[in-house]
């Protein structure tokens, strides 16, 4: 658990509800430039040498590499331009970064100028855990919610109480179930994902849960089943006419609903496979 100091814990910190993106971004600076002097970065972006100027990694031209993958310009070298960012821009070298860093294991000790280590092994995995470890302690201080996945996408952190259910497994064995919640997780979390794209994950939810009919139907009352369908067949998410409540607040509702969708179905997975007989 995080300490809070007398200022969070009594309400008058400026900065309660989180850091503004230049203030993180300056974090960032630092926590990037900690791990490129440590050789986090040696094997993919190379390193200087005093005897023999500058050595290339695996990327030899690190601003054509995110050119050609992110597809914008003036993000490298990231302490010239990281004042200049947008949040996606942020966010984006965040997962460009995460492609490439790779934990320094081994090497040689190049004392001549008091060069420092030529490291020579790298494991990524572990740079990657250490990696996201300390990208997702800077994103915690920023006022906008994200965090940086296993996978390397940055995505709308849960609401608070919903954590677990995101990093449990689906629990379903049918690929078509599991497939389509992850999906429309992924896209309802999703940096930058709009109200039509929010929509379209709890459409996609409904639509499991109507896959689920048949075992919906034996754990609800027939009132119950109808309340949970009416949602998205009246509300303007699976259907599309003049007697569609429309006038809600997207944003609010569409959150409310995505949630309400999610824990139900994962109740429901659950209790199918707690009653099926154990062979």
């Amino acid at each position: 658990m995080v300490h809070k100091y007398y200022s969070q814990r009594t309400g008058t910190n400026p900065n309660l509800k989180g850091l503004a993106l230049d203030d993180t971004i300056d974090l960032f600076v630092r926590v990037f430039d900690q791990l490129k002097g440590d050789g986090f970065f040696d094997e993919a972006f190379g390193f200087y040498c005093v005897d023999g100027d500058y050595i290339d990694g695996t990327v030899k031209d690190v601003e054509l590499e995110m050119l050609l993958n992110i597809r914008k310009k003036n993000l490298w070298p990231i302490s010239d331009n990281a004042l200049n960012y947008s949040e996606d821009d942020f966010l984006d070298v965040i997962e460009f970064l995460h492609q490439y860093v790779s934990k320094p294991i081994d090497g040689t000790m190049h004392s001549w100028g008091d060069c420092g280590m030529h490291w020579e092994t790298f494991n990524k995995n572990e740079g990657k855990k250490e990696f996201r470890n300390k990208i997702n302690s800077v994103l915690g201080h920023y006022k906008n919610r994200f965090e940086l996945t296993v996978k390397g996408e940055v995505l709308h952190k849960p609401e608070a109480g919903f954590e677990q259910i995101f990093e449990a497994d689906v629990p379903s064995k049918d690929e078509n179930i599991v497939g389509r919640v992850n999906a429309a997780t992924t896209n309802f979390r999703r940096h930058g994902s709009s109200i039509d794209d929010r929509r379209q994950a709890v459409r996609d939810l409904a639509d499991v849960l109507e896959y689920l009919k048949p075992q919906v139907q034996e754990l609800l009352t027939n009132k119950d089943e109808k309340d949970l369908f009416n949602i998205a067949n009246n509300f303007g998410i699976r259907h599309h006419n003049d007697k569609q409540k429309t006038t809600y607040d997207a944003a609010i509702w569409l959150s409310w609903m995505f949630y309400f969708y999610l824990s139900t179905i994962h109740v429901v997975l659950r209790k199918i496979g707690h009653d099926k007989p154990k062979v």
